[in-house]
């Protein structure tokens, strides 16, 4: 990992923003005395922490600053990425890389008497987001960044992540998830820049004095949107975008005529509701009050950002009719989706614009991209809700249906089946507004995020649209920072690179074909299997110290963290770690190689059969773990509460990552990705990314199995039948009956009966018929890692040809075909040219 940092601007150099050793020493005392009130004999670490992260958040101010001066006076193209999530792992640490100033740091703390370590692990990891969906946004706002693209992320500021996960006799259990409660030094409150927001009500119809009709939103509720932004820097350049939160409070927070009247909860209460709005992520929508909640969660944060937008446009000069020539707005998935409806509304309602012209403006400046192929994923709220919630919205949804149906009727005359699936309105049943289907027809760019979750899209989820508008539709594979999931989580297999092939990987990943050649040289291959070992040593001590279970690096480091889900299949897994116990009690000579077997991953707190599935992952580990049988060959690990903290040391660590979804189940995956770039070989069916990783490592450094698309499909035509391959597999069934018989739960032949009689009546996704292709690729696995000089010259190769999967390539990839949207150099202001710019306005 590259240590030396960047040339700093001589006029620039002072305490607040000098990169030197002794700046930043004396930086983080004047902090720790001045911002946090202490000196070391009272300091807790987590002074240390805000004393460290006020030190560096200076630096980042100089380059946000410029920034923002830089893109106002060039009115500068801008990309605003919105989304529901941005799952954004621990700030200290990345933005200390990204600043060239990581080792300094440390090095500065130990001369204090300090430990580094102790402190980077104090950081409270930001609950913003949950799963791979927010990952991804995370890694665009620091690819973005590094390679100098005007953007604004957009998003809530939750003040409860999703929860945090604790393991309670061997169950999941939801925890509130506090991240907020020692406050945030990476953020900066604008009150000043608070919006309006409006909620429920009705509309009035009416005709103005031009004989045109118009319509005026009388809402029942208001709330204001105040926003919380955060500097995102790029890896060593002087660009800081931001991230802007936006927190929902009450236009008036205490009512003191109703506490005066001795209604103290009426005095409260409008800024209880109003909260509620930004309160936790993804609140449980079971319920219909749920519903609402998620729905006004939603909204609430488009309106808010496109409101801000137009601040934006009124402070340069810009005017109305080139918003889609100033922003491009992107959606990230459909959670944002009604923003076409808002933006219709603003500029219908309140700037008097005629329908075309506005839905011109609209549906140039939307783009939408889909993460899923589940059909019960696809986003859809009952109309009588919507139009409660947002009465308005619902009446421009309806019109935008209108418009686009007749469309459809010119264009496929008479199939009245097509125009029932393209509606904008589901009509059977209860009738509900398809935001996938919006968010189609009010984009001008439609993508998935792998080769054949596109192609898929093409075929079935979106075909009606594809067939519509062939040329909205593009593929745009996923990837992942470098900084973050290498440079920064590996830094001994990033001294190894900087060593062999130069440092210029970290902003270059495709630079890492370099290592190709060196692939067949025993003298490295050692020198690669040296360090993975000590990062597996790095592993087992986390585990000790946060599980207080010891496993052996010697074995072989399986993992599988994900969302815990049935597509993703954590329970074939299982199935397969018990045919493994089952072998060698029945037979103690068998050869088996020595595995860890490390999972993590929350469940939706509603979703009972991804809770059981990780209750039976914690039952076969707790059985497994305890019989001297087998406890030296296999054990099992789950890591509560993964997050990207945790990540940080289980993708290094790993040597098998667990692909192993349903085919044509899983939008991408990048999980799968950060493991290839940490020399983790893949175990996965023909899904998601999975495809092209095996395409750029080459088909003899992946491990294939199961079913493909086509077959999986064909399957479910001809009527699949799980008993048939329960009865016809002998090693399966012994699993099956070992689980329901309650052997891993003392007895119980209760608890895990659900889970088998789904898998024998049911198995949507189809484990029963890839069980024997997997354990025989397992095998393989099992044969390969024996083979030392094999194993490690399959990882350099994966690491060597990851390249593709870099965000960075991602981002090019938008911006040339998407965004249309060019890099902006940024130089570095000092506090002298703000003096001299307030000296010129004040003469």
């Amino acid at each position: 990992m590259p240590t030396q940092p960047p040339t700093a601007n001589p006029v620039c150099e002072d305490n607040r923003t000098a990169l030197t050793k002794g700046a930043l020493k004396r930086a983080f005392l004047d902090n720790l005395f001045y911002f946090q009130g202490k000196f070391p004999a009272l300091a807790t670490r987590n002074d240390y922490y805000m004393a460290l992260a006020y030190t560096v958040r200076d630096r980042l101010l100089q380059r946000w600053i410029s920034t923002a001066e830089a893109y106002a006076a060039s009115q500068a193209r801008t990309v605003a990425y919105l989304s529901a999530e941005f799952l954004l792992g621990p700030h200290l640490g990345n933005n200390l890389l990204n600043l060239g100033i990581y080792d300094t740091a440390r090095q500065a703390l130990r001369e204090l008497g300090l430990s580094f370590e102790e402190i980077l692990a104090q950081e409270e990891e930001p609950g913003l987001g949950n799963g791979g969906l927010g990952r991804l946004a995370a890694c665009f706002l620091d690819s973005m960044a590094t390679l100098e693209i005007p953007s604004l992320g957009y998003g809530i500021r939750y003040e409860f992540g999703i929860f945090a996960q604790d393991i309670v006799d061997g169950g999941q259990v939801e925890l509130t998830d506090k991240w907020l409660r020692f406050g945030n030094p990476w953020e900066i409150p604008r009150p000043e820049w608070a919006v309006e927001v409006h909620l429920g009500g009705h509309t009035h119809h009416f005709v103005d004095r031009d004989g045109r009709h118009r319509a005026q939103w009388v809402p029942a509720m208001t709330v204001m949107g105040t926003p919380y932004d955060t500097p995102i820097l790029g890896y060593r350049n002087n660009t800081a975008n931001t991230l802007r939160l936006w927190r929902a409070e009450a236009p008036e927070s205490f009512d003191l005529t109703t506490f005066n009247r001795g209604d103290y909860w009426g005095a409260v209460n409008k800024k209880v509701i109003s909260e509620n709005i930004t309160k936790v992520l993804y609140p449980n929508d079971e319920q219909i009050q749920g519903k609402e909640l998620r729905l006004q969660q939603q909204y609430f944060f488009v309106a808010c950002s496109l409101k801000d937008m137009m601040r934006i446009m009124r402070n340069q000069g810009i005017p109305l009719e080139k918003f889609h020539q100033k922003f491009a707005v992107q959606l990230n998935d459909t959670h944002p989706a009604v923003a076409i409806a808002e933006l219709m509304r603003i500029l219908i309602d309140e700037q008097d614009m005629e329908w075309d012209r506005a839905w011109s403006i609209t549906r140039n400046t939307f783009a939408y991209t889909n993460h899923t192929l589940l059909p019960e994923a696809l986003e859809q709220w009952p109309v009588h809700l919507f139009g409660r919630v947002l009465p308005r919205h619902m009446e421009l949804i309806m019109e935008i249906n209108a418009r686009f149906l007749d469309e459809v009727r010119i264009r496929f005359l008479g199939d009245h089946d097509r125009l029932a699936r393209m509606s904008l309105i589901n009509e059977h049943g209860e009738r509900y507004v398809r935001m996938a289907n919006l968010a189609c027809v009010g984009s001008q760019a439609i993508n998935g995020v792998a080769a054949l979750h596109t192609e898929l899209l093409k075929q079935d989820v979106l075909a009606d649209f594809y067939a519509f508008a062939p040329k909205k539709f593009s593929n745009k594979t996923n990837g992942v920072t470098p900084r973050r999931f290498v440079a920064l989580a590996n830094p001994r297999l990033a001294r190894l690179l900087d060593r062999t092939i130069g440092d210029g990987w970290v902003r270059d990943l495709d630079r890492l074909r370099g290592l190709e050649t060196y692939a067949d040289d025993a003298a490295f291959r050692s020198e690669w299997r040296y360090i993975k070992r000590a990062v597996k040593e790095d592993f087992a001590g986390f585990a000790r110290r946060r599980l207080g279970v010891a496993i052996d690096p010697n074995s072989l480091f399986d993992v599988q963290v994900k969302r815990i889900h049935e597509y993703k299949r954590q329970h074939l897994n299982v199935l397969h770690i018990v045919a493994l116990y089952h072998r060698i009690k029945n037979d103690p000579n068998v050869t088996i190689t020595p595995r860890t077997f490390i999972f993590g991953g929350k469940a939706a707190p509603g979703y009972h059969m991804a809770k059981l599935m990780i209750r039976l992952i914690t039952a076969v580990g707790d059985t497994i773990n305890r019989d001297p049988d087998v406890r030296d060959l296999l054990k099992v690990v789950f890591l509560p509460n993964f997050n990207v903290g945790a990540g940080q040391w289980v993708y290094p660590a790993a040597e098998l990552s667990e692909q192993i979804s349903t085919a044509g189940k899983e939008a991408s995956g990048t999980g799968n990705m950060k493991f290839m770039m940490n020399g983790a070989l893949t175990i996965g069916t023909l899904d998601g990314a999975n495809i092209e990783i095996r395409e750029e490592a080459g088909p003899e450094n992946f491990f294939l199995f199961g079913l493909t698309t086509e077959e999986v499909q064909a399957m479910q035509r001809q009527g699949y039948r799980p008993p048939d391959w329960y009865h016809a597999n002998p090693e399966l069934k012994a699993v099956l009956d070992l689980i329901r018989d309650g052997h891993f739960c003392r007895g119980d032949r209760h608890l895990f009966q659900p889970l088998v009689d789904h898998l024998i009546n049911h198995d949507p996704y189809m484990l029963l018929a890839d069980f024997q292709s997997y354990v025989d690729c397992q095998a393989d696995v099992g044969e390969a890692y024996r083979d030392k000089e094999r194993w490690s010259r399959m990882a350099i190769l994966n690491v060597a040809r990851s390249g593709k999967f870099s965000s960075d390539r991602t981002i090019r990839d938008y911006c040339r075909d998407i965004w249309r949207v060019e890099p902006k150099s940024v130089q570095l202001s000092s506090r002298n040219d703000l003096r001299l710019d307030l000296g010129k306005q004040g003469a």
